[in-house]
């Protein structure tokens, strides 16, 4: 069984770390650069940052608050929001990520994601997915979650890959936020064909949706949480003796 990663997520606005329930609703939490350093202190194994309205924005990416987090901590950092060109990523590269993650931009322009690929690696280019079931099947929402593009995420998914993303960030829109654990079903969806890491996202409540998570989908390689993690109802340390006692295997610092 591969080694699985347990990711904190904090979804930046406006310089401060925020939460909502579907994308909606949002409250303040934290400041990310004291958020980020406790996660890398605490045994993360990689931080997800996403500047959450910098795409329906119009805007850059934020990168200040980027360089204070980047220099605190010791562990991957993957970093998305309002990337749109080959240059966004070279912007965010230096000033600290190890990986960026592509959303909307690459809806607008697919040819993003190999142009990327090609000049930084596939190891670099992270193709974040925000879906929702839409008359049965998983369509591709845009924009933080607020435009139904009409795209089948399963084809999206294919192609992004294609394109030469290497790792897929599955957020489950009808999940998100609930805490009634991870969408099985869409992640058995593209872990049926996707052969680049997997991440799940969107539904954790608990320690035992991580189990039932790694359990169900065994071909998922990680698992990103947020409120959980944020207002302390269950530490990396817990969380990752719990799932060494069910038989899954997590990395120790």
């Amino acid at each position: 069984m591969i080694t699985k990663r347990i990711i904190p997520c904090l979804d930046v606005r406006d310089g401060r770390v925020v939460k909502g329930v579907r994308f909606q609703g949002l409250s303040d939490v934290s400041d990310p650069v004291d958020l980020a350093r406790a996660y890398s202190e605490n045994g993360a194994d990689e931080l997800v940052f996403y500047d959450i309205t910098a795409s329906a924005e119009g805007r850059k990416l934020f990168t200040d608050v980027l360089r204070r987090a980047a220099a605190t901590i010791f562990i991957p950092l993957t970093v998305g929001g309002g990337i749109s060109t080959v240059s966004d990523f070279e912007r965010v590269l230096s000033s600290g990520a190890d990986k960026v993650s592509v959303n909307s931009g690459a809806i607008t322009n697919p040819e993003l994601i190999g142009e990327a690929a090609k000049k930084y690696g596939s190891q670099c280019v992270v193709l974040s997915v925000d879906a929702a079931r839409v008359n049965g099947t998983f369509h591709v929402f845009r924009n933080g979650g607020r435009i139904d593009t009409g795209i089948d995420a399963l084809e999206w998914i294919r192609r992004g890959i294609g394109e030469g993303a290497g790792e897929i960030v599955l957020n489950s829109i009808d999940t998100d936020g609930v805490r009634k654990g991870f969408d099985l079903p869409m992640l058995e969806a593209v872990c049926a064909f996707a052969d680049v890491p997997v991440i799940a996202s969107g539904g954790a409540g608990g320690i035992q949706d991580f189990i039932t998570l790694f359990k169900t989908v065994p071909a998922v390689d990680a698992g990103l949480a947020a409120s959980i993690f944020h207002f302390g109802e269950v530490t990396i340390e817990a969380l990752k003796n719990e799932l060494d006692a069910a038989g899954i295997l997590v990395r120790r610092t």
